[in-house]
């Protein structure tokens, strides 16, 4: 199919992203969407052909059986990001389960978590021989990718790819607009000093979340109003700071990336820092990190009581309050927080 065949505003997209691509040959696809007007997704589509050599083959939504033959592709690259940070991880999909809404793959490398609600779109594309399966939200805006590399297996992509191609090929995408976030609950309807409380009497960090639930909190909100022993709010440089001394002692930290599908987490050292333009990057062998410091408009030092005594985490968020980045030191459920790690960020 020739971009002559397709619907005529099919075809409008696909001629302005090609454009696009000639006049910005090293913007990402992210970037050429928002310009354009539209969302990866609806990009993607427009190259979907239904020809064998076609770069992007839609995908069925069977998710989570699709996500069970990953482990086959071997190592590959798992990507996450937001609007502000990308997390780049290379490993293998290890103890990969879906039920329901939720999904897990528990690997030493691979650490995400699945939300399976907001997995709308699947796509095997192939960009300048390089393979990939990507998965997008309901409005086109990518939640996780997953990247061959080159010790990955290539006859098992296929193989899957064949297997979880969807029988209709169409060039078109019918989006949604993405669901509206709920508004914030006025300060003054807040229980705070029973919120306090609440979060004073903490076990375990994984009851977070439920608590701001219960007291219809947002986040930011939270870290407003909590206790003020427990929250401090830091300069925004914060993390640069934390992330240099982390790579000069060679603590094993965690730092939590997240789309609205997915969490993914990298847990290990850090080493090769290095500040390019409004990106601040890790950029090691096996993970890379891509942050622009100019989207930060908040820095928390935060404190959970846990029955193993305080966990410390340094939390970046965007000025509509939304999380960008979560630092921790690495921890296992059940075991004490690193001194080291507690000394590192309550020096921040």
């Amino acid at each position: 199919m020739s971009v002559t065949d397709l619907p005529t505003h099919v075809a409008s997209l696909a001629e302005r992203w090609a454009q696009f691509k000639l006049d910005n040959p090293k913007s990402r696809i992210r970037d050429a969407a928002q310009q354009l007007g539209t969302s990866e997704a609806e990009l993607l589509a427009t190259q979907c052909s239904g020809q064998p050599d076609a770069a992007v083959v839609r995908l069925t939504t069977d998710f989570a059986n699709l996500l069970g033959q990953v482990p086959a592709l071997g190592r590959v690259m798992a990507l996450t990001r937001n609007d502000s940070v990308v997390h780049e991880r290379k490993g293998a999909y290890e103890k990969v389960s879906v039920k329901g809404p939720m999904g897990l793959v528990l690997g030493e490398d691979i650490d995400l978590r699945l939300f399976m609600s907001h997995w709308q779109f699947g796509f095997a594309v192939t960009e300048n021989d390089r393979r990939s399966l990507q998965f997008f939200t309901q409005d086109g805006e990518a939640v996780h990718k997953i990247y061959l590399t080159e010790d990955s297996n290539a006859a098992a992509y296929n193989e899957l790819v064949s297997h979880f191609r969807a029988p209709e090929q169409a060039p078109e995408l019918t989006t949604l607009p993405a669901p509206e976030p709920a508004a914030e609950t006025p300060d003054a309807d807040i229980d705070v000093a029973g919120f306090r409380d609440a979060w004073r009497a903490l076990t375990d960090t994984h009851d977070f979340f439920g608590m701001l639930r219960q007291f219809s909190v947002s986040r930011t909100q939270a870290l407003r109003l909590g206790p003020p022993e427990l929250v401090q709010r830091l300069d925004n440089t914060a993390i640069v700071r934390g992330l240099e001394a982390a790579a000069a002692s060679g603590l094993n930290i965690m730092l939590f990336v997240a789309s609205r599908g997915c969490i993914q987490i990298h847990t290990g050292p850090v080493q090769r820092l290095v500040t390019a333009g409004p990106w601040f990057n890790v950029l090691d062998p096996e993970f890379n990190l891509h942050l622009k410091l100019g989207d930060v408009a908040e820095t928390w030092l935060v404190k959970k009581p846990t029955t193993e005594g305080l966990v410390h985490s340094l939390e970046l968020y965007d000025a509509q309050g939304r999380n960008l980045l979560l630092f921790f030191g690495k921890r296992k459920p059940g075991i004490p927080e690193q001194d080291a790690w507690r000394e590192l960020v309550t020096g921040l």
